[in-house]
């Protein structure tokens, strides 16, 4: 499927009146007079491109109503080109897979290599040396183990089964209330 670039270049339907159609221009792609001056310079402008076919037939259509002639080009098709690695000399026997570890080896560091200028710059960066550790590996410092307080129990005793624990004593009650002389009817 071929895209497509609407192009002006300062032509005019025939018959038609130039101030019309700068005018009919201006209403069309909201543009200042200025601006539309610039469209009528006879230099090749592309209006729009991208465009699929009833797309740029649409345009067309429309600026030639509008008085103006454009010209509907097909795009060149861009072919990106990927360079492809080499393969293998020789195919290497898959080795069994060892379990990697993701952790920081004490004072230990790789040196950068030059490949070319620019990383001639980072060769004397001393960078440390990770490694990948197995799967469900705590990577966090090891935390000691929860010792219990020590607290000194030596100043409690227990006390015998119902002594009294010296709560304070309840006050004696008065005597009950004379009753007697309250009755319940029916």
């Amino acid at each position: 499927m071929g895209r497509y670039e609407v192009v002006f270049s300062g032509q005019l339907v025939p018959g038609a009146d130039m101030a019309l159609v700068q005018s009919n221009l201006g209403r069309l792609f909201q543009a200042d007079p200025k601006r539309i001056a610039m469209m009528f310079s006879g230099r090749r402008l592309v209006i729009k491109n991208n465009l699929d076919e009833a797309g740029a037939e649409k345009y067309r259509a429309t600026l030639e109503r509008a008085g103006a002639v454009v010209e509907i080009v097909a795009m060149p098709e861009e072919i990106e080109e990927i360079e492809l690695a080499p393969p293998p000399a020789e195919p290497v026997a898959a080795a069994p897979a060892e379990p990697a570890v993701a952790r920081l080896k004490k004072h230990s560091s790789s040196k950068v290599f030059p490949r070319d200028e620019y990383m001639a710059a980072f060769s004397d960066v001393e960078a440390p040396d990770f490694e990948i550790a197995p799967l469900g590996d705590d990577l966090q410092d090891k935390k000691p183990d929860p010792q219990a307080p020590q607290v000194d129990f030596s100043q409690f005793s227990l006390a015998p089964a119902g002594s009294d624990m010296g709560q304070a004593k309840a006050a004696p009650t008065g005597p009950a209330p004379d009753v007697s002389h309250i009755k319940l009817q029916d």
